[in-house]
C-alpha cells in the first residue's frame, strides 16, 4: 500500500482514457495507486480500465459513482483512496496527459508542507491538429480565468486565510487530512458548480498552506474550446454564463 493515490473521474472516455493511463505509467515516480471512477458511462470505459489494470506497472482500481457529476465522481474517488489508507491525493482527468514528473512533483509539494498544490495546464497536441489560435489561446484562457478568479466577488471574503489560487481539477493534489478537514469536492454536476473552485475556497477557509509546484504540468484537452468557441468557453468558466445544450463534449 502506497501513500499516494491518483484519482481519475471518467464518463464515456473509452477513446481518451488509454492515453491518460499510459501517461501515468510513464511517471518517474510510480509508487502510487490509481482509482478510476466510472461516472455512469455507457461506453467501454470500465473495460478500458480493467484491460489496462491487467498489465499496468502500478495498482489500478475501478470505482463506481452512478450520480452524474464531476464533483460527485471526484469526491467518490478521493474518499475511496482515503479509506484505503492514502495520505496524499492527486487528481487528473480522463482526457488529460500529466508529464512524467507529475506525481513526483505533487508528492514533493505535499511532503514539503503544503496542503494543496497545483501547476501548469497546457493544451494537448495529439488529439487533432491544433489551429494556431487554439495552441496560443488555451493558456490565455487559463490566465484570464485565473485573473477573473482573483476579483470574482465569490472568491473575496475576509474569512479566507490566503489569496485565490486557480487550481484546475485536472491538475491538483491535496493531503487526505486537509481534504477531510475542508469537506472535499462538492458532490455536484459540472454544469451546477465548478467543483475545483469550490474546493480551493473550502481550503482557503482552513489554511493558507497551498500553492503552485514546479513540475506539476498537465496537458489538457482543447475539445471544449473547439466545440464552444473562445467567447463561450470564457463565459462557461465565468460562472456558467454560457450554458450549452450538450455539456459533455466527446
Amino acid at each position: 500500500m502506497t501513500d499516494l493515490w491518483v484519482v481519475v473521474p471518467a464518463y464515456n472516455e473509452e477513446a481518451s482514457l488509454p492515453a491518460t493511463l499510459r501517461a501515468l505509467a510513464r511517471q518517474t515516480d510510480t509508487d502510487f495507486e490509481c482509482v478510476v471512477v466510472d461516472n455512469g458511462s455507457t461506453d467501454r470505459t470500465p473495460d478500458v480500465v480493467r484491460e489496462f489494470a491487467a498489465t499496468a506497472g502500478f495498482p489500478v482500481h475501478l470505482a463506481d459513482e452512478p450520480r452524474k457529476g464531476t464533483g460527485a465522481a471526484a469526491d467518490t474517488g478521493m474518499r475511496y483512496a482515503i479509506a484505503a489508507g492514502a495520505r496524499y491525493l492527486a487528481r487528473t482527468d480522463a482526457d488529460c496527459l500529466p508529464v512524467p514528473g507529475w506525481t513526483a512533483a505533487a508528492r514533493r509539494g505535499l511532503a514539503g508542507g503544503l496542503g494543496l498544490v497545483t501547476g501548469q495546464l497546457r493544451p494537448r497536441t495529439d488529439e487533432f491538429r491544433l489551429r494556431l489560435w487554439e495552441s496560443r489561446l488555451l493558456p490565455a484562457v487559463v490566465s484570464v480565468a485565473a485573473a477573473f478568479g482573483r476579483i470574482r466577488p465569490g472568491n473575496r471574503d475576509p474569512q479566507y486565510l490566503g489569496p485565490y489560487l486557480m487550481c484546475p481539477g485536472s491538475n491538483l493534489a491535496i493531503t487526505a487530512e486537509l481534504y477531510q478537514r475542508c469537506g472535499g469536492f462538492p458532490r455536484t454536476a459540472i454544469e451546477e458548480l465548478h467543483e475545483d473552485r469550490a474546493l480551493v475556497n473550502r481550503v482557503r477557509r482552513v489554511t493558507a498552506a497551498y500553492g503552485q509546484v514546479r513540475g506539476m504540468k498537465v496537458y489538457g484537452s482543447v475539445r471544449r474550446l473547439r466545440a464552444y468557441g473562445l467567447r463561450n468557453t470564457l463565459a462557461w468558466y465565468a460562472d456558467h454564463r454560457f450554458r450549452p445544450d450538450v455539456v459533455d463534449i466527446r
